[in-house]
């Protein structure tokens, strides 16, 4: 199997999404791969998709501002962890399409999330409605689900 060449990591600033990082950026460092860390935010506060998906941590995903600190961070993570060639993207857009659509934008090998949100009580309820359910059945490219939870 050839070497990831382009790796996509998806954080929304939570400790879960974190450790989705920490190992996309392992991959990625292994590899000697671009690794493009990406978080998508809602513009305007009266926007209900983000409360919809996120519910009571919506507010990390209102407005630019809060995307850039948790890019740095993610980024400073990934740093620590080898990755040579990072680059850093927000995405004004709910989280499966924005991912699902920048690994194409992207050409990207591996789309990596972490798996809180997953519902693994039912695969179909864990599929459709989680964000990494979500991405794994719409995504044209390799996903990555780290356990990321507990």
């Amino acid at each position: 199997m050839a070497a990831y060449q382009t790796v996509v990591v998806g954080t929304d600033g939570s400790e879960s999404s974190l450790r989705a990082v920490d190992r996309a950026g392992a991959i990625a460092s292994e590899s000697n791969a671009k690794l493009i860390i990406a978080t998508g935010y809602i513009p305007h506060k009266d926007d209900a998709r983000a409360t919809d998906a996120l519910g009571d941590d919506a507010y990390m995903v209102h407005g630019n501002a809060p995307a850039y600190a948790i890019l740095r961070e993610a980024r400073d993570r990934a740093r620590a962890a080898g990755v040579k060639d990072i680059e850093e993207r927000t995405i004004e857009d709910t989280p499966v399409h924005a991912l699902v659509d920048l690994a194409e934008q992207v050409n990207a090998d591996l789309l990596v999330v972490g798996n809180v949100g997953l519902d693994t009580r039912s695969a179909l309820v864990g599929r459709v409605f989680s964000i990494p359910g979500g991405i794994a059945t719409k995504a044209t490219v390799d996903v990555l689900i780290v356990h990321t939870s507990g």
